[in-house]
């Protein structure tokens, strides 16, 4: 039995035994442990907790059935029969004449009428008689509900009851939908991640499986060394990328291969600043999160026949990871990339998803200079 269903059956057991307590605390409190006996052992009493278990029940059903699926003349005309049942049994009122009942045998109460001398009177009976004064003659009480006054303890009983089981229907679809709701953000956004992931894997291997093909067609001697680097690569793309959370350490591990493997194809052209300050020991980061910086510096940032400079910077202090990174941007390379930036805009996509409100992202490409600052909250 699950948590919520068990706190609903004891809050139900508690609201009932409170209702049934009442007329025992209330109408006999004065009286002795027999008269609350007697209120036990009567049928009035059950029946008022009967009567009220029937309107809660009935209209918690018709509130879900008719109620919410907008039949409001319907749910009006079930509402209508449950008040008539409860002014014809009048369940508070029977409780009041228990007493009654059991101080006449369990004959009906009795009441005093007025009646004028000469008239329905009795001889030897009625007191008074000839003497102009009214006699006194006692008649059943009648139980009829139509003949009596209304029972209004019933009435706020059954109001107070329609309230609260409708309010208690409403309020738990509303925590239905709120769950639902809320279970569904988290679904679309385990999807859009997993999404996300699916298109990190074939873009970054499409971009190093291209670098290799360049060294094997021009029988580069580095190519074996290129492919060992880009399995070691691979394997912490596929043991981690399926977790939103990798260690930092393994991010690293995967950024120094990649710079080797780029440094394989650049040659002395290119001159690469790698620095990482402060310690690593379980520090914690979305896999391939920084690696799609690092991809943007040597796709746009390396030339064939100049030199360039890259710097990559990572420092990490006790809850903040700051990451840098800068390369020149070669106008060539601008003209012949055809690429559609979808690595960027992935980043951004799953920064908004894993460090919500945890993160700081600027890019900025003044001065031919493409600089990349992030500071994480880890």
């Amino acid at each position: 039995m699950s948590r919520i269903k068990t706190i609903s059956i004891t809050l139900h057991l508690t609201g009932w035994i409170t209702l049934m307590a009442i007329p025992l605390i209330f109408l006999h409190s004065g009286s002795g442990f027999g008269d609350i006996m007697i209120l036990l052992h009567n049928t009035d009493y059950w029946l008022f907790g009967l009567t009220f278990m029937i309107v809660f029940y009935s209209n918690t059903f018709f509130v879900q059935w008719l109620l919410l699926n907008k039949k409001y003349v319907s749910y009006s005309l079930v509402a209508f029969i449950l008040l008539f049942g409860v002014f014809c049994i009048r369940p508070f009122d029977r409780l009041l004449h228990i007493h009654e009942k059991e101080s006449t045998g369990g004959q009906p109460a009795r009441y005093t009428s007025f009646i004028q001398p000469g008239s329905e009177s009795q001889p030897g009976k009625a007191p008074g008689q000839g003497s102009g004064l009214p006699s006194y003659q006692d008649r059943p009480l009648s139980r009829s509900p139509f003949k009596q006054p209304l029972d209004i303890t019933s009435f706020f009983i059954f109001f107070t009851l329609l309230a609260f089981s409708g309010a208690t229907k409403v309020i738990r679809k509303w925590l239905l939908t709120e769950q639902r709701a809320a279970r569904a953000e988290a679904d679309k956004a385990t999807a859009e991640l997993s999404f996300l992931k699916a298109q990190i894997n074939p873009h970054f291997l499409f971009n190093t499986m291209n670098n290799i093909y360049t060294l094997v067609l021009t029988k580069d001697d580095h190519a074996a060394d290129s492919v060992m680097r880009l399995s070691k690569i691979m394997r912490y793309v596929t043991e981690d990328i399926t977790e939103n959370f990798a260690p930092l350490q393994r991010e690293i591990d995967c950024i120094t291969s990649y710079i080797e493997l780029q440094r394989l194809r650049t040659g002395s052209l290119t001159i690469v600043d790698f620095e990482v300050d402060g310690d690593i020991d379980g520090k914690q980061i979305a896999p391939l999160l920084l690696m799609t910086f690092i991809e943007n510096i040597f796709k746009y940032g390396v030339s064939k026949h100049e030199r360039s400079t890259i710097t990559i910077k990572l420092a990490i202090r006790e809850t903040t990871l700051f990451f840098y990174c800068k390369n020149w941007i070669f106008s060539s390379n601008n003209s012949e990339q055809t690429g559609t930036g979808i690595g960027i805009k992935n980043t951004r996509h799953r920064l908004e998803h894993l460090y919500n409100g945890k993160h700081i992202l600027n890019i900025s490409s003044d001065n031919q200079e493409y600089i990349v600052q992030l500071t994480l909250q880890t």
